[in-house]
């Protein structure tokens, strides 16, 4: 069965940080994103869903010039998550529920909500204050409120960087295994081998796809 293509990229150019001549991301896969630091896999992510914008070239989703797709539509189906996510000030539960009042959603019952934390393995009360999680805490949380959302692509940077390798897999495996219930795609940025091995359907080597083109 032909692949396909979820996001394609031409002849990309990104100040002196990213050069990629053509690349093809394809649906239906965990995509991991690869390669040493400073060969921009996290500029890379961050112009899939526009955050940021290439110099030269052109990016499409699903047949699509990102320039031609309005940045707040886009975010909403092409969710991106930072290594180091946003916490808002407030309860677990009130940021579980910030997803849907900036999508202007109906807010969801609480047992969703602790379904929610619970796979991603976070043993808290939605009423606890958010300032008091750990720095691996608040990763879990925010994984768990942008799978909440209806999302057609998942962008994360290094989503569980601050866990140890047994909860990251463990986690990782609850969250791919939901967004694919879901028919969303993940594209992942990690530098755990271990989680590349396991659940990596496709691998983009950026350095050495750079490379071709030096």
């Amino acid at each position: 069965m032909d692949k396909k293509t979820l996001y394609e990229i031409k002849n990309l150019r990104h100040q002196e940080i990213l050069k990629v001549p053509h690349l093809n991301i394809y649906a239906g896969k965990v995509t991991c994103i690869m390669g040493e630091s400073g060969a921009g896999k996290s500029t890379l992510l961050k112009m899939l869903n526009k955050l940021l914008t290439p110099d030269t070239g052109e990016i499409f989703y699903k047949g699509t010039s990102l320039s031609e797709l309005d940045p707040i539509q886009l975010r909403r189906k092409v969710i991106m998550l930072s290594q180091t996510p946003l916490i808002f000030p407030g309860t677990i539960k009130e940021n579980l529920q910030i997803g849907f009042r900036l999508t202007e959603k109906e807010p969801v019952p609480d047992n969703l909500l602790r379904n929610a934390i619970h796979k991603m393995h976070l043993d808290k009360e939605l009423d606890e204050d958010s300032g008091n999680l750990s720095g691996g805490e608040k990763q879990r949380l925010a994984l768990a409120r942008v799978l909440l959302l209806e999302s057609e692509v998942y962008l994360l940077d290094e989503p569980t960087s601050a866990l140890d390798e047994e909860t990251e897999l463990k986690v990782l495996e609850h969250f791919i295994d939901e967004a694919k219930r879901k028919k969303a795609d993940i594209i992942m940025i990690t530098h755990s081998k271990k989680a590349i091995d396991q659940y990596g359907e496709e691998r983009i080597d950026l350095l050495k796809l750079q490379d071709k083109d030096r």
